[in-house]
């Protein structure tokens, strides 16, 4: 491992000699990931891209990309945009980028399951803000907002995330 490595520890991510208190799934770590079990994949996973709500905060980072009103993220299993970064209208069960909350208004996205999605392995990973601490993801690891902008400015394509 890398001091460039993301790495969970039973404290909080640890990141560029610091650690970060976060939130994981509320269906603690899994090797088999599936669909809505609202768990953490167990593994090496990489940052690959960064969203940001322009709206809400500057950009964070020259290669972040802005959530745009209509912006979506596929969770039906059953349709070829499975775990994908899709635009409304879109008839499948699907999650809003853009939501009312700022939950999403920082996220940091990982190749879990990504680009070539097996269905009902689990949608998208995110590295995003915490509803508050100790309040557990749907698979995600979350973080207070001030780290997660830390993070988000250090962290580049490619960055791994292991979860032991």
């Amino acid at each position: 491992m890398s001091p460039a490595d993301m790495v969970l520890t039973p404290t909080g991510l640890r990141f560029m000699g610091r650690i970060f208190p976060c939130t994981i799934g509320r269906g603690g770590i899994r090797s088999d990931k599936q669909e809505g079990d609202g768990a953490t994949p167990r593994g090496s996973h990489q940052i690959v891209g960064l969203l940001f709500r322009p709206d809400r905060m500057p950009r964070p980072a020259p290669w972040a990309i802005p959530i745009r009103n209509g912006d979506l993220w596929s969770d039906a299993a059953d349709d070829t945009a499975y775990n994908q970064w899709v635009r409304a209208p879109y008839p499948h069960s699907h999650e809003r980028l853009r939501r009312a909350d700022p939950l999403y208004d920082l996220v940091l996205l990982t190749n879990w399951n990504w680009p070539d999605s097996r269905p009902g392995a689990g949608s998208a990973i995110f590295l995003h803000q915490y509803r508050r601490q100790g309040f557990p993801t749907e698979g995600c690891i979350a973080f207070r907002r001030d780290h997660l902008l830390w993070i988000a400015s250090r962290a580049v394509p490619g960055t791994r995330v292991i979860v032991p």
